[in-house]
């Protein structure tokens, strides 16, 4: 194909103009061609224009019908922009004004994610947990425990947490806290609820039901064997010790083959026992010699305990300090002193026992000394009216919110054994007097508490013909039971 170059155009502007159009159709075909044509792209790319001396086009150089045929097909590609109502289909739309295209309109097809249901979590107590740590473990920050154990008193009761001891946490969907709740005995449980004010401290107790029972022992080597083996709790022996102590010393007279018949009140939530309440009546046979007791009620409200007869069981007195402790040392005003290496009198009886057991005051009284007294150690003097005085010496330690001038009840616990002052080991020394004398505390006649008011008798004697028949009643069930 020859190419001529000439000074004038061949071909008038308006031919030119249209020349100019199909080559911006054919840049723009070129550029939407498929990769994969490469033979098409190869046989349509020679199309070019000459310029002249005059830097305008000269001509426009003609390739083959076949260019002509696929030019026009290509213009009508791009779609034409309306000027002045008029349509130039063959006409490209200038680089001034793009072509309008419609934008689309983007909708979401994503479902939303719903928010997790509140969960209860419960973690366990372990040893060297506090509640931060708990926290932590479910998820939940510093200002959220701040929140909780500073929202009342009461909720301050969650930070003292033992072991084994679980903790109930609801959280929302999004992870805050909404009830934290904490079982602290089976009739007690501790909860804190959110509200729109803050957290809200809240507790709910169970009220146990109330049974009575019956249980019959033996005592072939221990006392505290044979209540286990009978059914009764530690404490409820202690109870049934401290009902018969003015007149059975349990730290010497116990006997093999002595026996107790006990009713008492037993606490129940459904099917589980969590307790023991009050000894309704009692019978204790010590070294052959049977005792009673009956709980009664006056008409003030005030309970104690009376032998079946009705004549008080409750001396001014109890006959022991300690519970069950071991007698190491009696009442002796020639004993040779085991520290000093003299005789010298020993004016009270020592009850030895493990350092720490509690110490009882064995009457109502006015503490009159309190701290060292020489070799006593750590000693308190009680005096009980104007006849009676008692002292507890070589305490380790002494009880919480005593001082001299104090009252102190009988029962109430003043200190703890230990061997300050002149001790080989730890035990109580304990001295009663009488009058300013020291006297045997063991063989002292102490003196009794006044019996069932007059106008209450028959009230009491109703009660403890009924507790009495039931008593028999029950221990002769249990006795055919055990027949073959």
């Amino acid at each position: 194909m020859a190419f001529h170059k000439t000074k004038s155009p061949l071909y008038p502007k308006s031919h030119l103009v249209a020349a100019s159009g199909i080559a911006a159709a054919l840049s723009i075909f070129l550029l939407v061609i498929p990769t994969t044509d490469v033979e098409a792209r190869k046989t349509f790319v020679p199309l070019d224009l000459e310029t002249g001396h005059t830097g305008e086009p000269s001509r426009l150089v003609h390739s083959s019908p076949e260019l002509d045929a696929l030019v026009k097909e290509t213009v009508t590609l791009p779609a034409p922009l309306p000027t002045n109502g008029s349509t130039q289909g063959t006409a490209a739309p200038e680089a001034s004004q793009p072509a309008a295209t419609e934008q689309p309109v983007l909708v979401s097809t994503e479902t939303p994610t719903p928010l997790k249901p509140a969960e209860w979590l419960t973690v366990t107590v372990a040893s060297g947990d506090t509640l931060s740590v708990l926290f932590n473990q479910v998820g939940l920050g510093a200002s959220t425990l701040h929140s909780v154990i500073n929202s009342s008193k009461e909720a301050k009761r969650f930070t003292r947490l033992k072991v084994g001891q679980e903790l109930e946490f609801k959280l929302s969907g999004a992870g805050e806290l909404l009830t934290l709740r904490s079982k602290m005995s089976d009739l007690e449980t501790l909860q804190i609820d959110r509200t729109d004010n803050g957290y809200a401290f809240s507790k709910s107790l169970i009220e146990p039901e109330v049974r009575t029972r019956f249980a019959k022992g033996n005592i072939t080597s221990s006392l505290f064997l044979a209540a286990q083996e009978a059914g009764m709790s530690h404490n409820l022996t202690m109870e049934m010790a401290n009902i018969f102590g003015y007149d059975v010393d349990f730290a010497r007279d116990i006997r093999k083959n002595d026996s107790f018949e006990v009713m008492f009140e037993e606490l129940h939530v459904g099917d589980k026992r969590i307790g023991t309440k009050n000894i309704l009546a009692a019978r204790f046979t010590n070294k052959g010699k049977t005792f009673t007791a009956v709980r009664y009620t006056d008409k003030s409200g005030y309970s104690s305990y009376y032998r079946a007869d009705g004549t008080s069981l409750r001396k001014a007195f109890i006959r022991t300090p300690v519970e069950f402790a071991r007698i190491s040392s009696r009442f002796n005003p020639n004993r040779r002193h085991p520290v000093l290496n003299k005789i010298r009198a020993h004016n009270g009886v020592d009850y030895a026992a493990a350092t720490g057991t509690p110490i009882k005051a064995t009457g109502d009284g006015r503490i009159v000394h309190f701290g060292r007294k020489g070799g006593y150690g750590n000693a308190i003097v009680v005096q009980h009216g104007q006849k009676y005085k008692t002292l507890y010496a070589h305490m380790s330690r002494f009880a919480n919110g005593l001082r001299v001038g104090s009252n102190v009840s009988q029962g109430q616990v003043i200190g703890y054994v230990g061997m300050t002052g002149l001790a080989t080991g730890p035990h109580l020394h304990y001295e009663f007097q009488v009058n300013g004398r020291h006297v045997d505390p063991l063989g002292v006649e102490l003196p009794v508490s006044d019996p069932v008011p007059k106008a209450e008798r028959t009230a009491f004697m109703a009660i403890s013909n009924k507790m009495m028949a039931s008593l028999d009643q029950q221990s002769a069930s249990q006795l055919a039971l055990l027949e073959p």
